[in-house]
């Protein structure tokens, strides 16, 4: 079992996102550490990118921010070596194909695993075109988290029988966001990747509340929260370490309900 895997060992897994560099790279290592301490079980770090296509307005905003206020790739990698130091959380990246393609595959992979990142999500990468990263992620022991989506459809097995660590699943169409009714889609995909694999299975995209998320850590063996997280910090600025905190912790104990 890898290390991703054994995220979802036991328990229902709670994983919240948040923007690296937004407001700040030292906000960012302070929420991460705070996010582990109130439950997190393994963390998605958003590197920002000037067209991130998969995104809503709150997480597009939070991009924009952090690119404005100088973050770069290497200052992310930088951040991430100094966490090391404090905390084992797993943490996965969340980025675009452009980006990796830019800074170059395997410097990339290299840094990834001198930074001891564990996992990365590229959310417009097609599953068919995986093997294009795919030989340099096993070189450097990167996990690649596949996703599958409601228009995935008799994509689901392939996807799902080469997946690794978790399948991230999209709860509903469109892009990110907080959702007040979130799709019932989720029960059929997951059902489908039973008939073919164990893999965890978490759900992203419009959670919000400790409702939605008992609901759906019900259906599936782990939760992901972005938006409402990221508006957090964009509401508090330097000041939402301790919001997010108290709202990790809620969220968590929601999925608790479901162990």
């Amino acid at each position: 079992m890898n290390k991703i895997s054994s995220v979802f060992q036991d328990k229902k897994a709670f994983i919240p996102f948040v923007t690296a560099g937004d407001p700040s790279l030292a906000i960012t290592k302070e929420l991460v550490l705070s996010m582990a301490k109130a439950g997190a079980d393994l963390i998605e770090l958003g590197i920002p990118f000037s067209d991130p296509v998969a995104e809503g307005p709150v997480i597009q905003e939070a991009d924009y921010r952090a690119l404005a206020g100088g973050v770069t790739t290497d200052k992310i990698f930088a951040m991430v070596e100094e966490l090391r130091k404090e905390c084992r959380i797993p943490i996965a990246f969340m980025t675009y194909i452009n980006p990796i393609y830019t800074y170059g595959v395997e410097v990339f992979m290299a840094n990834c695993r001198t930074a001891q990142v564990d996992a990365i999500i590229v959310p417009d990468m097609p599953y068919e075109e995986k093997e294009e990263i795919k030989p340099l992620c096993d070189q450097y022991g990167i996990t690649i988290i596949s996703m599958i989506a409601p228009t995935s459809k008799e994509r689901i097995h392939r996807i799902a029988k080469e997946a690794e660590g978790f399948l991230y699943c999209v709860s509903s169409m469109g892009v990110t966001g907080v959702r007040s009714e979130l799709g019932s889609s989720a029960d059929a995909m997951i059902a489908q990747v039973r008939e073919v694999t164990k893999i965890p299975c978490a759900i992203g995209f419009g959670i919000s509340t400790p409702e939605q998320a008992k609901a759906m850590a019900e259906i599936a063996d782990g939760v992901i929260v972005g938006s409402a997280i990221v508006r957090l910090v964009g509401e508090h600025g330097e000041a939402c370490v301790p919001y997010v905190t108290d709202y990790v912790r809620r969220m968590k104990e929601a999925c608790n309900q479901c162990q």
